[in-house]
């Protein structure tokens, strides 16, 4: 019986691009997939047939060889795919590839012809490490103590006992990690169970890591904290983290930096604040106050006779120190006016001839006497 052509077969012209092909297969084979169609013995050649025209067509060397000799360029070699398709799929490669496209790869492993030997990477690891104000404007070292796998030294990571031949390729998956088998009118991909999805094997594991090539044991690293580091940081230190399997690579290990609350300091990314209580008369009366400064220094402030609370000073290049750089951010005084407590007879005596003073109109609380002065207007207008 002669083939039908495959442009026929598929519905395109035989200028059809790419994608065109693709469209087409996948309408085509949705509508005639066995399990749409059960027992339907002409939908299933049907669909054959499509797979078999769909392999040839969307391989541009097979194109080529069918738009010159037809069906002719296949003759003797067992048809396109060679046999049935790859991986023994009766179906052929056209199916398994639009398969994984519209459904997923099984198992998230590849196509036709993409063996993949599972890496066996050691795991990243995640530890925090709690630092000072002081440690993150200057800069520190810090240790930190890390539960991880690391190579082992009896078989120096390799997994084999020393002297014997090391891991080789896994008979089974022939290095893939993964076995096929069909069931029914699928291709169902599982993890090899003779190498465990590594892709390879070893006949005489060692002794001491039962051929893991890694073993569990406590690490003490040191991590340095650049100066300027803010809280929430993350360090990557590479290849810090778990050992691989079999001397695959390890992971990374991730430091994240946390910044304990300061007593005096608020932060604000390179600009440091410090709020500063001031007694009601040396706001009042004006003078200068010593506040420190992250570094460890004094810096010396004046403050204006008169000064209200929420008043802010400068001082430029006192702040906090800037990442990667030799810059540093400013520090900004907050003043804070108190109320006096706990009067003693003759303080009491002294405020109350300051307010028998005040009274008289000395103008001494202009923003107190302005906002009543606005209140009285607001009662007179409601009276009239």
């Amino acid at each position: 019986m002669a083939k039908r052509d495959y442009y026929e077969i598929l519905g395109v012209s035989r200028e059809a691009s790419e994608d065109e092909l693709k469209k087409a297969y996948r309408k085509l084979a949705m509508a005639y997939h066995p399990d749409r169609n059960q027992g339907d013995k002409e939908a299933e050649t049907k669909f054959k047939e499509l797979n078999e025209a769909y392999d040839v067509l969307k391989d541009a060397e097979k194109r080529a060889a069918y738009d010159r000799f037809g069906h002719a360029a296949f003759e003797g070699g067992g048809g396109p795919g060679g046999g049935g398709g790859a991986g023994g799929n009766p179906f052929g490669a056209g199916f398994e590839d639009i398969f994984e496209e519209m459904f997923g790869r099984f198992g998230g492993g590849g196509g036709r012809g993409r063996q993949r030997q599972a890496s066996g990477r050691g795991a990243d690891l995640r530890t925090t490490v709690e630092i000072s104000l002081e440690e993150a404007f200057a800069g520190t070292k810090s240790n930190v103590r890390v539960p991880s796998s690391v190579s082992c030294e009896a078989c120096s990571g390799t997994g084999a006992e020393a002297g014997s031949t090391a891991a080789q390729t896994c008979p089974t998956c022939q290095g893939a990690g993964k076995v096929r088998a069909q069931q029914g009118f699928f291709l169902i991909e599982r993890t090899c169970p003779t190498c465990g999805g590594q892709g390879r094997i070893i006949k005489n594991p060692c002794k001491v890591c039962q051929g893991a090539g890694r073993v569990q044991r406590d690490r003490t690293l040191s991590v340095s904290i650049p100066a300027g580091v803010e809280d929430g940081t993350r360090i990557r230190l590479a290849g810090e983290g778990e050992a691989g399997l079999r001397g695959a690579p390890a992971g990374d290990l991730y430091v994240d930096i946390g910044i304990r609350q300061h007593p005096i300091f608020q932060r604000d990314g390179a600009n440091i604040f410090v709020r500063v209580p001031l007694r009601m008369t040396q706001a009042a009366l004006g003078g200068a106050v010593e506040v420190p400064v992250v570094d460890g220094g004094r810096a010396r402030v004046t403050i204006p006779a008169g000064t209200q609370a929420g008043d802010q000073f400068r001082l430029r290049g006192k702040g906090f120190s800037v990442l990667r750089s030799a810059a540093r951010g400013d520090m900004y005084v907050q003043v804070s006016v108190e109320t006096p407590q706990n009067l003693s007879k003759r303080q009491r005596e002294l405020l109350e001839e300051f307010e028998a003073e005040a009274e008289k109109g000395g103008r001494t609380s202009p923003e107190s006497e302005g906002f009543f002065a606005k209140v009285k207007d607001f009662w007179d207008g409601l009276a009239r």
